[in-house]
């Protein structure tokens, strides 16, 4: 009897785009700080998750409601 090998589904949604920034020297001894800490070791994955989690929040807090703050405290 064979053994059937799993296949790990591939993702469609390729990462083609390609982001580079810089930082200071105090900016990434805190980051490297961080990484070290908290036994990170994929820092790409690490700061994908950080920038988008951001990104995500921002967009609900900006998301429009059909009453204002105030109306909705009453």
């Amino acid at each position: 009897m064979k053994k059937q090998q799993k296949t790990i589904p591939q993702s469609k949604s390729t990462r083609a785009h390609r982001v580079s920034f810089l930082m200071n020297d105090e900016e990434y001894q805190a980051v490297v700080r961080h990484l070290s800490r908290y036994k990170i070791t994929n820092r790409s994955n690490w700061y994908r998750k950080i920038i988008l989690t951001h990104v995500v929040k921002v967009m609900e807090d900006d998301y429009p409601t059909l009453f204002n703050e105030n109306e909705m405290r009453r």
